[in-house]
């Protein structure tokens, strides 16, 4: 009796880390590619901080120098970090959508259309631990990735900042997500989102597309909501200053003789926009100054993850729709349906 309780308890343990070297093994192209995808955006910032930013940075002093005369500067080092730069600031923002495409379609889909889950249930492995699995193995690599690449854009972009003139400033969308955890949040979500879509669906090509769509619509919202995740500053300025501070515009106008705030009106000429005009006294913008940047990523951060939570947990529960409330002691569904 103690021999047969010690093996019966035995297997579980034992089936855990080979559930893990089975989820590594299954996806090794993927791990892969992975891994060179991020080699090859660390080198790839690297080099902007460095060479690429001192070369550009060069050039534009060459250029501050000529004092509007013709004499010669690097134009080419000028564009190629402005090249540079936009491709590897793209290329972070497309990674949740690469992410959730590879769940939906491989980590999931494919495997409950081909019966490998299924396999896995019948092995010692319930279908709670095999999605449980499926989601943390692949949460681990994409969060050690995506957070060296954002905090290498971070530095890439801080090199380049006072020194080069056509730098993009941190209020810009792209930049803003591609130098903060904001983008691993947006991965973490993509992940989960992948993961619910090959869980419901159940095919591969369906799932990678309604994945993606989902990851799109998180990153969308993420956006929206934005300015309105932390107190914006107003400032009040003259007709003559113009709109004062400068930032993550939330919204901005004119102000009336009554002290009123109207949005600016439309005009398409100077005698249309002068008339436009009259009668106001100053203008208002409401902005994030980059004193916010911080708040405003961590904010969004913890959003787009308390989303992400929601879809991990609208996995389990199609898990359990899709297997049943029953499973036998070895794991495999004695319920539901499978795939």
């Amino acid at each position: 009796m103690t021999a047969t309780l010690t093996g019966a308890t035995a297997t579980p343990a034992a089936a855990r880390p080979r559930l893990t070297r089975w989820v590594l093994r299954l996806h090794r192209p993927a791990l892969y590619a992975w891994a060179g995808l991020v080699l090859v955006l660390a080198a790839l910032l690297l080099a902007l901080r460095g060479p690429l930013a001192d070369a550009a940075a060069e050039a534009w002093r060459q250029y501050d120098a000529c004092a509007g005369e013709r004499c010669g500067y690097d134009q080419a080092a000028i564009l190629r970090y402005k090249d540079y730069y936009n491709y590897a600031t793209l290329a972070l923002n497309a990674l949740p959508l690469l992410v959730a495409a590879w769940a939906g379609a491989a980590l999931t889909g494919r495997e409950l259309e081909s019966g490998t889950a299924l396999l896995s249930w019948t092995q010692a492995a319930s279908p709670a631990r095999w999605l449980a699995v499926r989601l943390a193995v692949p949460a681990v690599a994409v969060s050690a990735g995506t957070a060296l690449l954002f905090w290498l854009h971070h530095l890439a972009w801080d090199a380049g900042h006072g020194r080069i003139h056509t730098a993009k400033p941190w209020s810009d969308r792209w930049t803003f997500h591609a130098n903060g955890p904001s983008t691993l949040a947006l991965a973490l979500a993509g992940l989960a989102a992948g993961t619910l879509a090959g869980l419901l669906l159940r095919r591969t090509l369906p799932a990678l597309l309604l994945g993606t769509a989902v990851a799109a619509g998180i990153r969308g919202l993420a956006e929206i909501a934005l300015p309105h995740l932390w107190p914006a500053v107003t400032r009040l300025s003259t007709m003559d200053q113009g709109f004062v501070g400068s930032g993550l515009t939330v919204d901005q106008g004119l102000v009336t003789r009554t002290g009123a705030r109207v949005p600016v009106p439309a005009c398409d000429s100077v005698d249309g926009c002068r008339s436009a005009y009259a009668g106001f006294t100053g203008h208002w913008n409401t902005y994030h100054p980059l004193s916010h940047y911080w708040p405003l990523q961590l904010t969004t951060s913890a959003l787009v993850l308390a989303v992400a939570g929601l879809l991990v947990l609208g996995c389990f529960l199609a898990l359990r729709r899709l297997t049943g409330p029953a499973t036998t002691a070895g794991g495999a569904a004695t319920g539901g349906t499978t795939a």
